[in-house]
């Protein structure tokens, strides 16, 4: 999709501007058999196929960017319509080898307001962000090819295209899209609360307030990701159970289980982080136990890529969100991400498995051993993250890198699993704390949240109590 994105997806995409119009609106349509459902707990997915779009000749012209060239290249696309209400998109296709070499555009209308948004530009990923070549998790036969996902709002109403990228007659023909291609409309559903042992709601659904007891909690029961409530809930007990299994040697190991002595000396302090409990993970998405890798010896920064039209409350509903459209939409077994951040600063448990230990996650494909990912939440290519994300990047790599004896200022080598920049066994050496383009050809974590890693660097190491 790179350089024909400015003059490319022609007018085939501008003949059904005019049907919103004929849209109910959402007040009409409660009263029809085929009324918008309420949200539900658990969310849901909707997957629609596209289907072949005419030649531009047949259409009316009005959408930027597009070509009106009689030899358009393939295109297929969802006329506009109406659909149970969803907040986030994205494109899936069959085969999670097969690029998808061209621009997908959606337009959405609001469950809320009724309005029409204007044509907005999906990222095609193209395997970055994916289990290694070789991992079981790769090899499952469900892993499909996947844009990026866009959080869109609360909407109801969708309209699609996907344009191949043109050829030019003196080199090549257009680009053929992938097979099995079909629009992912993702309901992250409403947020859970949580409850304590006394039966009342707590954490973000709830009201309480004051400290939970939970009686003879264990540290296994504080580390567990799936049990575990909302840190800031947590009272003074929990807290402490919780801090003390993140610094011991249940939580620092070497490949053979023991504490790693150049560990102890420099581990920053350990950062507030929301539990999947706390943003609302439905664990039955996922696919039972868990995966680990040796150690962590870097961390690759990333960026959603999913915009930055959400609010910090909307957050843990972007970050549900996202995990369905990993799980069920892209066919991983979790979400990739091993932590992420919101714009506000927010630390969020990523894939399960323990946020102390060495979870293998699907980030970065290649590197994803021996290192952990943290997404920050949004798009940063034309968009300066704000200073809180680059300190809890900064606070969280402190604490995470410091319990496997990692210096955020120095490098390491990793081992290629076999990428587009790297050869499969190759030894790479790159920065302790790394953008997600270091290890493979990609935009990815944003031109200039990757301007932001030096600065980080330095702060990390700052807060483990390096010289």
């Amino acid at each position: 999709m790179r350089g024909f994105l400015a003059s490319s997806i022609g007018v085939a995409t501008a003949a059904v501007l005019a049907l919103p119009l004929a849209l109910p609106t959402p007040a009409l349509a409660a009263t029809s058999p085929d009324a918008v459902s309420p949200v539900t707990p658990a969310g849901s997915t909707q997957s629609l196929p596209l289907v072949p779009v005419g030649r531009a000749a047949d259409r009316s012209p009005g959408v930027p960017g597009m070509s009106a060239s009689p030899r358009l290249p393939e295109t297929q696309g969802l006329a506009a319509r109406e659909v149970t209400t969803f907040s986030l998109v994205g494109v899936v296709w069959d085969d999670a080898a097969a690029p998808l070499h061209g621009r997908v555009q959606v337009r959405t209308r609001s469950a809320v307001t009724s309005v029409w948004s204007g044509w907005q530009d999906v990222e095609t990923h193209n395997d970055e962000h994916a289990a290694d070549p070789d991992a079981v998790e790769r090899g499952s036969g469900r892993v499909r090819g996947a844009t990026a996902p866009l959080w869109v709002g609360a909407s109801d109403g969708v309209e699609v295209r996907v344009q191949a990228e043109p050829g030019t007659p003196a080199t090549r023909a257009p680009a053929r899209l992938p097979s099995g291609l079909r629009i992912e409309l993702v309901d992250p559903g409403a947020e859970a609360p949580v409850r304590g042992t006394d039966g009342k709601n707590a954490g973000p659904g709830g009201d309480d307030k004051g400290d939970l007891a939970v009686p003879g909690m264990t540290m296994e029961m504080a580390e567990s990701s799936a049990a575990n409530l909302p840190h800031a809930e947590l009272g003074a007990t929990e807290i402490g159970a919780l801090d003390k299994a993140d610094s011991t040697a249940d939580a620092v190991f070497a490949s053979d289980g023991r504490l790693t002595a150049a560990a102890a000396p420099y581990i920053g302090p350990r950062p507030r982080i929301v539990t999947r409990a706390g943003w609302g993970a439905d664990e039955k998405l996922r696919e039972p136990g868990f995966g680990y890798t040796n150690t962590v010896k870097a961390a690759f920064v990333h960026h959603s890529a999913s915009g930055n039209n959400y609010t910090c409350k909307d957050a843990p509903a972007v970050l549900r969100s996202l995990y369905r459209y990993h799980v069920v939409s892209s066919g991983w077994r979790d979400i990739g991400y091993n932590f992420a951040v919101d714009k506000c600063g927010t630390v969020y448990e990523g894939r399960a498995g323990g946020v102390s230990k060495a979870v293998l996650g699907a980030h970065t494909m290649g590197f994803n051993t021996d290192s952990m990912g943290v997404a920050v939440i949004g798009s940063y290519t034309g968009t300066a993250p704000p200073a809180a994300v680059v300190d809890s990047v900064a606070r969280l790599t402190a604490w995470k890198l410091g319990l496997f004896g990692a210096d955020p200022r120095a490098k390491t080598t990793l081992k290629s699993g076999g990428g587009n920049l790297y050869a499969k066994g190759s030894n790479v050496r790159m920065n302790v704390i790394a953008g997600h383009r270091d290890g493979f050809a990609t935009e990815c974590p944003g031109r200039l949240l990757y301007g932001r890693l030096p600065a980080t660097r330095t702060a990390s190491a700052r807060l483990q109590g390096r010289p």
